[in-house]
């Protein structure tokens, strides 16, 4: 696969794993079959299709370039094209090394999702398939990526430029590079840019994207344990509110509400429509409901079973359970002068339903069914003093026992004399 690209699902045979578990990889030196293993991929749906009779084939190609960038080409050499072809396009100045992620019909409908002009003649050209040559030129300068890109942080980091130089990109043949960087502020890198060209030799191009398409560049894993989708499939950004957490009920945190970007996380506005129909049928939050107990204010809502919770001003500890409806018909009779006796009229209980015991329904024990509790058990003191011997008069006697006296005389050859070294005589 090529260096650079985040590996994606796996679109093929050909990169299933091998017998040690480690992905087998199709050794394209940068090109898919099915384009399944880079960002941003397009299934092509009409492949297998035929155009009718008088219909001439869109003559355009959609190309990608590294870490997603994408853009269109004519096809003016009429070349047999396929997704995961490399092609030398037309540049400025020279030609540039891409990967044809994109063919026929499907470019039309690409380029008018993008807002591009269907002049295919004003298009830059595919000048031809690349040759083994144009490749290893191109596999060249990507391996060089790395090291100018930490030589050009150590540049700006020397300069005092408040800037982040996040991606670096050559050019197919080499003679131009592109520097990605982020900032906060204007830069003036008028002096970097001298002294890139003093150090890289070639022609250098400076290009400033923002957060969220730094984060789409360099690509990663989300909280949720996916590919980001910026990197994957996400191609429009759309500005997102702390307004559509509160309207999910979401906690104002922004270590949780942010991406990788230091924004905040796009998926917020997935559900958010659905969220805001839902919340349709639930009165206002700032609405009190009136009653002859007095004022109740609300107090939380549950979007998913349809409940508000209310307390009165004066029991704000107490909180009362009520249906929407309910909330909703309490605020009518309040619009024509009306005022119920309490809350507690229109609370409707429900019956908790049983949980049932648990079953093992999938075939699988416990994980904790290995780990035994711990037993403290005390152990007597008479296990630990030793045990005495028949026949040994130093032992102490068991207890609860009384002690028999010895009248009988000591033998001199007792324990007294033990450790008397014998005589020559003996």
């Amino acid at each position: 696969m090529e260096k650079g690209f985040i590996y994606k699902n796996m679109g093929c045979t050909s990169c299933a794993t091998g017998a040690n578990g480690q992905p087998k990889g199709c050794k394209n030196n940068g090109t898919c079959g099915t384009d399944g293993c880079n960002k941003l991929t397009v299934f092509d749906w009409l492949s297998n299709m035929q155009l009718p009779a008088d219909m001439e084939p869109f003559n355009a190609a959609e190309v990608r370039f590294k870490n997603g960038r994408k853009e269109f080409f004519q096809n003016s050499e009429n070349l047999t094209l396929s997704i995961g072809d490399i092609i030398a396009t037309e540049a400025a100045p020279g030609h540039d090394i891409g990967i044809v992620t994109l063919t026929g019909e499907l470019v039309r409908v690409q380029m008018k999702k993008k807002k591009v002009p269907l002049k295919v003649e004003a298009l830059p050209k595919i000048y031809r398939k690349a040759n083994q040559k144009d490749i290893d030129v191109w596999q060249g300068v990507r391996d060089k990526e790395a090291d100018v890109q930490k030589r050009s942080r150590q540049i700006a980091i020397r300069l005092g430029l408040q800037m982040k130089i996040s991606d670096v990109e050559f050019q197919g043949d080499a003679s131009k590079v592109i520097f990605y960087y982020t900032a906060e502020e204007r830069v003036d890198f008028r002096e970097l840019i001298k002294e890139f060209a003093r150090t890289f030799n070639t022609r250098i191009e400076m290009k400033q994207v923002g957060f969220r398409q730094e984060a789409a560049r360099l690509g990663g894993i989300g909280s949720c344990g996916r590919e980001l989708c910026c990197s994957t499939w996400l191609t429009d950004f759309r500005s997102v509110n702390t307004s559509a957490a509160r309207y999910q009920q979401l906690s104002l945190n922004p270590q949780k509400l942010a991406g990788q970007c230091g924004k905040l996380k796009c998926c917020l506005n997935y559900e958010l429509d659905t969220y805001l129909e839902a919340l349709d049928s639930f009165p206002s939050t700032d609405t009190r409901l009136q009653t002859e107990k007095g004022y109740a204010s609300c107090q939380k809502i549950d979007i998913f079973k349809g409940l508000l919770w209310y307390a009165y001003e004066k029991e704000s500890m107490n909180w009362h359970e009520l249906t929407a409806e309910k909330a909703n018909e309490i605020i009518a009779l309040n619009k024509k002068g009306e005022k119920p006796l309490a809350l507690e009229e229109f609370i409707v209980e429900v019956a908790a339903p049983a949980k049932e015991p648990y079953g093992d329904v999938v075939g699988q024990d416990s994980l904790t069914r290995f780990d035994k509790p711990k037993t403290t058990k005390k152990r007597s003191k008479s296990r630990n003093k030793p045990k005495a011997k028949v026949g040994e008069t130093g032992a102490n006697p068991p207890k609860n026992t009384p002690r028999k006296s010895n009248n009988k005389p000591r033998n001199s050859s007792g324990n007294q004399n033990r450790n008397r070294k014998p005589t020559k005589d003996e």
